[in-house]
């Protein structure tokens, strides 16, 4: 059970009395709270370390064998942003297979012969999907281990029989209350990284990643605020390479907290160009996350450049961690990290999206807490009917 939220004068520069008759005081909270649990959850993967190694080392240290990064919704995008980054670091090969194709298509996705570490995310760990694709895993392939990165200690999917399996169980604080993933995608997202990185290897760049988040949690609420207050009707989220994968949760996030209210597209800057630049409009915002990669970065200025000139898009803001390429009123600053690896950025970006989308939503006179009154989607996904394998 989680305790009721800390007393506080406020969280996100809000007062607490304000964010509690909204309905938007859990969210704010578990916004607010992901630096502190960041740390914590390094300390704790940390304390892992030896036995995480002798659990996964086998599989990821195998040229010959995969790694597959699942979840659904939110904790797909996990996957999705550390999959690239993870394929280089490691011998296995890593893709990120989201669990809904993995149910509906196993064969496609689990090839019966090849040596399989499967890394399992799931904030409550109740999805359906979640635990079909563990004992899809499980039935089809003959070498299969299975990691599990949870935030609910009594979850479904740590308690599915199999051969070999571990727990990472994360600070409780992370099982986020709130409809919206915050906290619980972070800290799944670092755990992992630092489970199949090592833990060691970010030893000396948690406190700058800490540090980062903070400040854009307390920089960015005015312009984000701002922004939100405009009423855009349409925004578009950019990224290159692990930041493409962060574009998508970062477009999910505003959906879900709008209740669809706003329309949302998100593609890479270089991709954007084919064909969906046709959603920009007089009343669309676009945001576009900014690589530290010089080459990378050479492309994003580029396309910020191209759609700041076509005068098309109500605003354009980068994200960047390094000098503005424009007009500083037009972009986020993410604090001490410039020259830092770009999946150090991940933390401290999608920090802005989801202040943006806790301030739209509040703007459109929707609860952060509980966005979808119709009951036409939940926390937990529901309505989902599991069909037999064909043999």
């Amino acid at each position: 059970m989680h305790a009721s939220p800390m007393t506080s004068t406020e969280h996100l520069g809000i007062p607490e009395a304000d964010l509690s008759a909204s309905g938007a005081l859990w969210t704010a909270r578990e916004i607010e709270q992901q630096p502190r649990m960041l740390a914590r959850t390094h300390a704790l993967v940390s304390d892992l370390a030896a036995q995480l190694a002798a659990f996964a080392g086998p599989v990821t240290g195998n040229p010959a064998a995969r790694v597959i990064l699942t979840g659904a919704g939110t904790s797909s995008y996990i996957g999705e942003c550390l999959a690239p980054l993870l394929d280089r670091q490691l011998a296995a090969r890593v893709d990120a297979v989201a669990t809904t194709d993995i149910v509906s298509a196993p064969r496609l996705y689990l090839d019966p012969a090849q040596p399989l570490l499967l890394v399992s995310f799931g904030r409550s760990g109740n999805s359906p999907e979640s635990v079909a694709a563990v004992e899809l895993a499980e039935a089809l392939v003959a070498d299969v281990r299975h990691l599990v990165v949870t935030c609910n200690a009594e979850g479904a999917l740590g308690r599915v029989a199999v051969r070999q399996a571990m727990t990472v169980l994360l600070p409780e604080e992370t099982h986020d209350v709130s409809f919206a993933m915050t906290s619980s995608f972070s800290c799944m997202m670092y755990a992992t990284l630092a489970a199949l990185s090592g833990p060691a290897t970010l030893d000396a760049r948690i406190s700058a990643i800490t540090a980062a988040t903070t400040g854009v949690l307390e920089n960015a609420r005015g312009l984000t605020q701002e922004l939100a207050l405009h009423g855009f009707d349409r925004v578009v989220y950019l990224g290159s390479a692990l930041f493409k994968g962060l574009s998508r949760e970062a477009a999910l996030k505003l959906g879900e907290l709008t209740n669809g209210g706003v329309a949302t597209c998100f593609e890479s800057p270089m991709g954007f160009r084919h064909g969906p630049k046709t959603f920009v409009t007089a009343r669309t915002l676009v945001f576009v996350f900014v690589s530290n990669d010089p080459l990378t970065r050479c492309y994003d200025l580029d396309l910020l450049d191209e759609l700041r000139g076509d005068r098309a898009a109500g605003r354009v803001i980068e994200i960047t961690a390094g000098t503005p390429h424009g007009d500083a009123r037009d972009a986020v600053v993410v604090p001490g990290l410039d020259g830092a690896a770009d999946v150090d950025l991940l933390w401290p970006y999608v920090a802005v999206a989801q202040l943006f989308a806790f301030h739209a939503s509040r703007a459109s006179g929707i609860s952060p807490d509980s966005p979808n009154t119709q009951g036409t989607v939940n926390r937990v996904v529901q309505g989902v009917r599991l069909h037999p394998l064909a043999s």
